[in-house]
């Protein structure tokens, strides 16, 4: 299966994509340019980076992959490991590994994997539609400047007038072209911004929802029943129907506190294997689970 479109259409909305044992594509912005040599303003733009360390495992890509091929997570996770294990292949082999409107990728001398980016797709939304504009250099004329209009001649002068007036009308139109793209740069990158800052925020929830730093704390009242917020998820649906074929799956299987949580901010409903008091024990099921079952599986906490 090629898995390139997927990680494009992630690129979009997504500033991280990553690649299980594999690595990352990283989206940066950059500000509209002007290019002195060509005379063209050339839109804001999202570029590409990829970046080899960032190996973990965050359940995006293959949720997206299992949601739009209509398969399982597990069945997707499956795919992207052979992807990844042809991929490496390719580049232990010096070979290419070409990814359609997204780069090539080549492993050089020192064993490090190269990504060059392919320039012609836009991964910014915000640019969507936008195209290069050509407003080159206006040069002045010295005999233009020089020339003398004269008095005595009327079919003369009245040309010279056509021709200020000609020169003018196209200036005063550049520069009518020029504000305006200003004014739309402005309001795009003011866009940009604001994208930025939820794209922080929805990686910072992923992070939060993957990684453990530090236990935290569980108040609960003395007279309530110990709240079980650490869940060991098997996968995300959009839909409900989705979400209740995979607990009945589970239950199947044995898992017999399988369920799925309520739908969270982005609209996903997380299935479980069981929820837990505390992350030492559903660490310790975590374990088994991924040795056995699902190495893809992670834990969620409640917030």
């Amino acid at each position: 299966m090629m898995i390139e479109k997927h990680i494009s259409a992630l690129l979009y909305r997504y500033q991280c994509v990553s690649i299980p044992e594999f690595g990352a594509f990283v989206t940066e912005i950059s500000s509209a340019r002007y290019n002195e040599v060509s005379g063209t303003f050339s839109p804001p733009k999202k570029n590409i980076l990829f970046n080899a360390l960032l190996r973990n495992n965050d359940g995006l890509l293959t949720n997206h992959i299992a949601l739009e091929e209509g398969i399982s997570f597990e069945a997707a996770a499956i795919q992207v490991r052979n992807t990844v294990n042809a991929w490496n292949a390719s580049l232990r082999n010096k070979e290419c590994v070409a990814l359609s409107h997204i780069g090539q990728l080549r492993m050089n001398e020192e064993q490090k994997i190269i990504f060059e980016p392919i320039g012609s797709t836009n991964y910014l939304t915000s640019s969507f539609g936008l195209s290069s504009v050509i407003a080159p250099v206006v040069v002045r004329d010295d005999k233009t400047e020089a020339l003398v209009i004269p008095i005595n001649r009327k079919g003369t002068k009245r040309k010279a007038l056509l021709k200020y007036a000609a020169i003018f009308v196209v200036g005063l139109g550049l520069a009518t072209a020029y504000t305006t793209y200003q004014q739309q740069m402005v309001a795009e990158q003011q866009m940009m911004a604001v994208e930025k800052q939820v794209q922080n925020q929805v990686q910072e929830k992923l992070q939060q929802a993957t990684f453990f730093i530090e236990t935290p704390a569980v108040i609960v009242k003395e007279t309530a029943a110990p709240a079980k917020g650490f869940h060991i998820i098997a996968g995300a649906f959009r839909t409900e129907a989705k979400a209740q074929i995979m607990v009945q799956q589970l239950l199947d299987k044995g898992y017999v506190n399988a369920k799925y949580l309520n739908p969270s901010k982005h609209g996903m409903r997380q299935v479980v294997y069981n929820s837990y008091e505390t992350i030492e024990e559903a660490k310790q099921d975590l374990k088994l689970i991924h040795t056995k079952v699902n190495k893809d599986a992670w834990i969620y906490i409640d917030e």
